[in-house]
């Protein structure tokens, strides 16, 4: 007789403040006293801190799917094991800030993600002052500590249901999402993060096809 062991969903729990000694004091003030783990099939964790409050803003461009200003401090991420970023690329286990931006709308990220909308991943020790705000080029540039490459470290934004919210469910495409709210000066904002997971386009990179998310050097940019 032959036991079948399917996979554990995603379990989701609340933490308290963020405590992580490689946060800088002004970024935990500045985040929500309220955290969430997420346990995933394998017994790794996730940790994620949003920030208590966000700046309303208009969207930055029309096919944008949030109204967040580019560069916008939005939490603080921990990852337990040595992850992936949406492209596929490694990400160490540690602790990173999470900003938002804009992947260029130009021919070479057509149909890599359902939205346009990223938050990248940011060295703390890089990134002290949780008002500060980023050109795209300078942004890109912190990220790119994470990853080593000339690509940023980018995690997928996705539409977020507004309902029972903050919740941890997956997709057809084996993405693990962490969907739950920020508060702006009027209302709540809800946000849906892909935690693990990457594009689609990944599983063709193992082919020998690198079709994934290429951001520009910042050498060659032509968006903001």
């Amino acid at each position: 007789m032959f036991a079948v062991s399917a996979r554990a969903a995603p379990k989701l729990e609340t933490l308290g403040p963020c405590t992580e000694t490689a946060v800088a004091d002004a970024v935990k003030r500045a985040l929500a006293p309220q955290g969430y783990r997420v346990t995933l099939d394998d017994g790794s964790r996730i940790e994620l801190w949003p920030r208590e409050q966000v700046t309303a803003a208009s969207k930055a461009r029309e096919d944008a799917t949030y109204a967040l200003a580019p560069s916008t401090l939005v939490g603080v991420i921990v990852f337990a094991k040595n992850t992936r970023d949406y492209r596929g690329d490694p990400v160490p286990a540690g602790t990173y800030q999470l900003r938002y931006e804009l992947q260029p709308s130009d021919g070479n990220h057509l149909g890599t993600s359902p939205t346009p909308d990223f938050l990248l991943l940011i060295p703390p020790a890089s990134d002290p002052d949780p008002d500060r705000m980023y050109s795209f080029e300078q942004l890109v540039d912190l990220s790119r500590q994470v990853t080593g490459t000339k690509h940023p470290a980018p995690l997928n934004l996705l539409s977020a249901d507004s309902k029972n919210l903050p919740a941890v469910t997956q997709d057809s495409e084996d993405h693990t999402i962490l969907a739950f709210k920020l508060k702006t000066p009027s209302s709540d904002l809800p946000l849906a993060l892909v935690v693990k997971g990457t594009t689609t386009e990944y599983r063709f990179v193992r082919a020998g096809h690198d079709q994934r998310i290429a951001w520009p050097s910042t050498a060659h940019l032509t968006d903001k």
